[in-house]
């Protein structure tokens, strides 16, 4: 395996979903509350990489002028995560965040994840740990959203559509399912995969976008707010992520020049982890399905715990 970054022992939240209770068995996987982690692949970007093309302009520009100034800043703000992808699995998280990218000039079908500035993993390296990871653990399911798309062409969407499939193989659930973990059990399905492009709309193993609920803030009182409000409106059928995850600009950036996304993750995490525990799962207007954190790893796995415990809440 290729994952050689931070790293943390097997949790008892390794196989969580073969653990719940049989009246949860045959509850459709977008009634449960469900951990995941958002930018999930940015425990390893490449500092020595180029600011991507679609940043704003000034860093793009910056990038030529300071790069050795620019790329360790970019790389500080971008890093949501320090545990690598299998750690993640190994927490707990069912939920994975895959920002696709493909280098520009690159004359290579490698795909990389990107926020910010791009990853040193390819994405052949990361899925194929994710692929290896479920043999090991054979009932549970990992729900994954592959997005952005930067610099991607029609002829790789092909490419990349064509390795999901041949890696993934008979685990993909297909779009048509209603997935409960006892149809996945019986079928075998272990991966239920979203493809954000049009390009995968023709395949039956590829699901459509999921509404991710981004409150586009640094503020983590407006993060709650912003939730609450889209609460009230209902919830959308089927999957759909309720983000914690803060956003800096560059305004709070260069007012907080001495800090990070993890020191200011740290900072809300009292706020954020106590609108956690009031959440539910199921079917009413109000439920929650999947959270999404930055961090997941931090003060002994909380999060990942909080979030499993919601769907045996009484």
């Amino acid at each position: 395996m290729s994952d050689v970054w931070r790293s943390q022992p097997c949790s008892r939240c390794a196989d969580w979903m073969s653990q719940l209770p049989s009246e949860l068995l045959d509850v459709p996987l977008w009634n449960l509350t469900i951990p995941g982690s958002h930018d999930t692949m940015t425990y390893c970007l490449d500092r020595n990489s180029p600011v991507l093309s679609s940043e704003p302009w000034i860093l793009t520009v910056l990038d030529h002028v300071v790069p050795c100034v620019i790329r360790p800043c970019i790389k500080k703000w971008a890093t949501t995560q320090e545990l690598s992808i299998c750690s993640q699995l190994d927490s707990g998280i069912r939920f994975l965040d895959l920002r696709i990218a493909h280098k520009k000039k690159d004359l290579s079908w490698m795909f990389y994840f990107a926020h910010g500035i791009y990853s040193l993993l390819t994405v052949k390296e990361a899925l194929t740990d994710v692929a290896d990871w479920l043999v090991c653990h054979t009932n549970e399911v990992v729900i994954i959203s592959l997005s952005a798309f930067e610099d991607v062409t029609p002829v790789q969407h092909n490419n990349l559509i064509n390795f999901l499939i041949e890696l993934f193989g008979k685990k993909l659930c297909p779009k048509s399912e209603t997935p409960s973990l006892r149809t996945c059990w019986t079928f075998g399905y272990q991966v239920i995969l979203s493809y954000a492009d049009p390009s995968g709309s023709e395949f039956e193993e590829l699901w459509p976008a999921w509404d991710y609920w981004w409150a586009n803030e640094s503020d983590p009182n407006l993060v709650i707010s912003y939730l609450e409000h889209k609460k009230d409106t209902g919830r959308p059928d089927g999957f759909f992520m309720a983000g914690l995850n803060l956003t800096e600009d560059t305004r709070y950036v260069l007012c907080h020049l001495t800090q990070s996304m993890k020191s200011m993750t740290l900072q809300a995490y009292t706020v954020l982890m106590d609108w956690v525990k009031k959440q539910h799962p199921g079917s009413l207007k109000t439920s929650i399905n999947i959270i999404c954190a930055d961090f997941v790893g931090i003060s002994r796995n909380e999060f990942c715990e909080v979030v499993i415990g919601l769907n045996t809440k009484h």
